[in-house]
């Protein structure tokens, strides 16, 4: 994404817009809350407000830049929307967001749908659990 992607989407290319985008899509972690972003930018040394931050990422979630996922405890995190559907699992100790597809998943759910008389418009998947590695969580707790 670049730009005239911005462009595309009906986003004039202004620096706050570019920078957010560019953050998100250099970043290693792929769910960002709007505080990271913050944070982030002000670490390379941009100077943008917080307030300018969600203002950009509520904008490039309208245009479908980007998705944003509504995970328990109230954690809002935003990712870039590569076209591809995929859901999550999220650990509840430590905030560790895993994504994954399952066919046999997907086909179920279409199958309930059609039982239920619906068409799936769209939907996400959020599983909750506690990481079981102690190299991926630094909450681990091998008794849990």
């Amino acid at each position: 994404m670049e730009s005239h992607d911005l462009k595309k989407a009906g986003l004039k290319a202004t620096l706050p817009r570019v920078r957010v985008l560019e953050l998100l899509e250099r970043s290693q972690q792929r769910h960002l809350s709007a505080e990271d972003v913050y944070k982030a930018l002000l670490d390379s040394g941009d100077d943008v407000g917080l307030a300018t931050v969600y203002r950009v990422l509520t904008q490039f979630e309208t245009a479908g830049l980007v998705i944003r996922h509504h995970f328990e405890g109230g954690l809002s995190v935003f990712e870039l929307n590569e076209g591809k559907h995929h859901d999550h699992i999220v650990c509840v100790v430590c905030g560790h967001i895993e994504e994954f597809t399952d066919e046999v998943i997907e086909q179920r759910q279409e199958s309930i749908a059609k039982k239920k008389g619906f068409r799936i418009k769209d939907h996400c998947l959020y599983i909750y659990g506690s990481c079981q590695d102690p190299n991926t969580c630094p909450f681990y707790d091998q008794n849990n």
